[in-house]
C-alpha cells in the first residue's frame, strides 16, 4: 500500500515481521500438540516461546542461501532452540501447512479491522436516512425526473446493501477460517488427524476438510468476489454523491474544511474529491477479483502460481478496502445537506404529477391507459404547465374537457405533495431496520 492511502494498523498485518509471527503461532501450535501426543515432554512449549525471537534480516540472510522462505524461517527459529527440542519443530508437516494456515491468521485479523469499519458505515447510512426520511427530494430515472420520494430511501438503500455485504463478510469469518496440519499432499503420513486438530484449536482455527497441500483457493476467491461487491456499493454510493454535487444540481456537498481549496486556479470550486477518490479505489478492488479466481486451479494437489499473485494483491486489497471504509464514514459524517434545494426542485416542477394523474383517471373514467397516456404527455411535455401542481391541473382539466372527458380530478397543492409521495417510508425504513438488524 502505497504511503498515501496507508492506514498502520492494517498494513501492519501485512509485513513481513507479523507473517513470521503468524507462521511461528502455528508452528508452537503444532509443536504443543506433538507434546500433547508424547513425543515432548510437558510444559516444553510454554518454555521455550518467551526466548523465541522473530528475526527478519537473520531469515532473509538465510532463505538468500536457501532459496526457500519457510526453511529460512524454521532454521532462523530452530537455531534459538536446544537440539533436543528443535529436531521436533516443523515435525510432520509440509511448508503450505504453514504458509496457509499462516495467512488464514493474517486474514482474520484483517477482518477484525474491516468488519466494524463496514459496521460503522451501515450506522452512518442509518442516521441519515433517519435525518431524511421527511425531506422531499427528485427521485430519478436515467437521470430524468421521475417522481419525488424521502431522500432518506437513497441513504436506506445504500444501507440495505452494505449490510448484505456486512452479513457476507461475518458469514466469511465464521465458517471459511481454515487451517490445516495434515502434511505433504493432506495424506497425513506422519501426523494425524487428532494432532491436526488439536493444533488448530490452540489457534482457533477451523479445520480445512479437505486439504490437498493447499488450503483450497475457493476460499480466498471468494472472499476477494466479496470485497469486490462491496467495492460496487461503496463506488454507487460515492457516484450518486458526485452526480447530486455537480454546480447544476447541489443537492449536497461534501464537507470542506477550512483552508481546503478546490482548484490551482478557479477559488469558487468545491470538488466532490473524495467521491471521485473512492470511485477509483473501487475499480482496483475489483481488479483483483480475476486473479483471485485465477489461483484457484492449481496444478494436481497444488503448486505456487498462486503464491506471488497473492502477496501482491492481499496487502494491497485489504488495505485499500479498509481505507476505502474509512474515509466513506468521514465523508458521510461530513456531507452537507441542502434540504432547501432538495425541496425546491420537487417544487419547481410538476412534471412527475402525470403518472398520479393517469392512475387516477384509470379508476376514474372508462379509458384505457393506452388512450389516457397521449393525453398525460400533451400535458407534461408543455414546460407552461409545470411550474406548479395548480397548473398542471388546469392544464389537464382543460384537455379533457376538450376531448368531452367528465373526470373529477383531484387538483394538487404542493403541500399536498409529502402526503403522497412519503406516504409509505415509515415502512420501508422499519421493514429494513429488521431485516438488517
Amino acid at each position: 500500500m502505497i504511503s498515501r492511502y496507508d492506514k498502520q494498523e492494517m498494513s501492519r498485518l501485512w509485513t513481513d515481521e507479523f507473517k513470521f509471527e503468524c507462521f511461528l503461532k502455528a508452528e508452537l501450535a503444532l509443536l504443543k500438540a506433538w507434546e500433547e501426543n508424547g513425543l515432548l515432554e510437558k510444559g516444553t512449549t510454554e518454555q521455550i516461546t518467551p526466548s523465541l525471537k522473530i528475526n527478519v534480516p537473520r531469515i532473509e540472510e538465510i532463505e538468500a542461501q536457501t532459496k526457500h522462505d519457510v526453511i529460512a524461517f524454521c532454521s532462523s527459529i530452530t537455531e534459538q532452540m536446544p537440539d533436543n527440542i528443535s529436531k521436533y519443530f516443523h515435525f510432520g508437516v509440509t511448508s503450505s501447512d504453514i504458509i496457509d494456515t499462516a495467512l488464514t491468521l493474517q486474514i482474520k485479523e484483517a477482518l477484525k479491522l474491516t468488519i466494524p469499519a463496514l459496521k460503522e458505515v451501515c450506522s452512518t447510512l442509518l442516521e441519515l436516512s433517519h435525518k431524511s426520511k421527511e425531506v422531499l427530494s427528485m427521485g430519478r430515472s436515467h437521470g430524468m425526473y421521475a417522481e419525488p420520494m424521502s431522500f432518506g430511501q437513497k441513504w436506506l438503500s445504500f444501507y440495505a446493501e452494505c449490510s448484505r455485504r456486512l452479513k457476507d463478510l461475518e458469514l466469511f469469518f465464521e465458517n471459511e477460517l481454515t487451517g490445516q496440519f495434515s502434511g505433504a499432499v493432506g495424506n497425513y503420513t506422519l501426523i494425524t488427524p487428532d494432532i491436526e486438530q488439536f493444533a488448530l484449536d490452540q489457534i482457533d482455527l477451523k479445520r480445512e476438510p479437505v486439504s490437498s497441500q493447499v488450503i483450497p483457493r475457493d476460499r480466498i476467491g471468494k472472499l476477494i468476489s466479496i470485497h469486490a461487491l462491496l467495492g460496487s456499493a461503496i463506488e454507487r454510493i460515492a457516484v450518486e454523491i458526485r452526480h447530486l454535487h455537480r454546480s447544476e444540481i447541489q443537492e449536497v456537498h461534501e464537507g470542506f474544511s477550512k483552508g481546503q481549496k478546490g482548484s490551482s486556479i478557479m477559488p469558487h470550486k468545491k470538488n466532490p474529491i473524495s467521491g471521485e477518490n473512492l470511485t477509483g479505489m473501487a475499480r482496483i478492488l475489483r481488479s483483483h477479483v480475476s486473479m483471485a479466481l485465477e489461483n484457484i486451479p492449481l496444478w494436481h494437489e497444488r503448486d505456487i502460481s498462486h503464491s506471488s499473485a497473492e502477496r501482491i494483491f492481499l496487502p494491497d486489497n485489504f488495505g485499500i478496502l479498509y481505507y476505502s471504509l474509512k474515509r466513506l464514514n468521514s465523508t458521510l459524517k461530513n456531507i452537507v445537506i441542502h434540504e432547501d434545494a432538495l425541496e425546491k426542485r420537487v417544487k419547481e416542477t410538476s412534471i412527475y404529477l402525470s403518472s398520479f394523474y393517469l392512475h387516477e383517471l384509470i379508476k376514474k373514467t372508462s379509458l384505457t391507459r393506452e388512450e389516457l397516456y397521449p393525453i398525460l404527455q400533451e400535458v407534461a411535455f408543455k414546460p407552461e404547465n409545470l411550474s406548479s401542481p395548480e397548473n398542471f391541473s388546469k392544464a389537464l382539466k382543460e384537455l379533457l374537457d376538450k376531448r368531452g372527458i367528465n373526470a373529477d380530478i383531484k387538483e394538487f397543492k404542493n403541500e399536498d405533495l409529502k402526503g403522497v409521495f412519503l406516504n409509505h417510508f415509515e415502512d420501508t425504513l422499519k421493514r429494513t431496520e429488521k431485516t438488517y438488524s
